[in-house]
């Protein structure tokens, strides 16, 4: 009963509902995505020439696009300053392909414009990623040890923190970049009417899988509190 309630309470309470909010985002940025994959756009233009027009519509000069594996592995990479498509992306000319390449290219416009939230999650990386890897290991050797070291599983709950920090920094970096892409897309006349919201559709889907993300991060950390909080009060 006593193992039941330590590891099974916390976990339906937190983790389960995450799972579920990240299963649902992820089925509906999927849908939405194949849905306007098999929908050309009237002008017949690419992820690549959309992106392409985003920057240019921004007054920043062109820049390496290139296309790789996979699908939604779209990114831009700030350290070489290239846009990268993936290949339902690079050279289709569908609605879904539009959006996601004119997200990518809002991105290096946040870049080159020198966009503050973009520049806070670029400082964060580096410590982000080494608190990620210290994290749980800090975690689980704190709450193997005596009550009096809880100090180290604080500390690894505070290197997670920089996590959650990070996917919440993130958020207004990927819906402003699909503002800015939108915004790009009908002042460049690439898209319109009924083309233009299906882009803002299959946008809002992959910008619903970062807000799940973000959610399961903060329960995830809730979760270590409420760990810690009822060992303490066992002591």
């Amino acid at each position: 009963m006593y193992g039941f309630y330590y590891f099974d309470y916390t976990y339906f309470v937190f983790i389960l509902p995450a799972v579920i909010i990240s299963m649902i985002a992820q089925f509906k940025v999927s849908s939405t995505f194949n849905k306007y994959s098999q929908i050309s756009n009237r002008r017949g233009v690419t992820g690549r020439d959309a992106a392409l027009r985003v920057l240019s519509a921004n007054n920043v000069p062109p820049l390496p696009v290139r296309q790789i594996p996979g699908k939604l592995t779209d990114h831009f990479d700030p350290t070489s300053n290239t846009i990268s498509l993936s290949e339902p992306v690079c050279d289709r000319t569908t609605i879904a392909a539009v959006g996601v390449a004119a997200h990518e290219a809002g991105h290096a416009v946040q870049h080159a414009q020198g966009y503050g939230p973009i520049k806070l999650r670029s400082a964060l990386v580096p410590i982000t990623k080494i608190g990620s890897n210290l994290a749980m290991p800090l975690i689980i050797i704190g709450l193997l040890l005596p009550v009096q070291y809880d100090f180290v599983v604080y500390l690894g709950i505070a290197l997670y923190s920089l996590a959650v920090l990070f996917s919440f920094v993130t958020l207004p970096v990927e819906f402003n970049a699909s503002s800015r892409a939108i915004r790009a897309l009908e002042a460049t006349g690439t898209l319109d009417g009924e083309e233009l919201a299906g882009a803002r559709k299959v946008l809002q889907a992959a910008a619903m899988t970062y807000v799940a993300s973000t959610f399961s991060a903060l329960l995830s950390l809730l979760r270590l509190l409420v760990i810690v909080g009822n060992r303490r009060n066992r002591r």
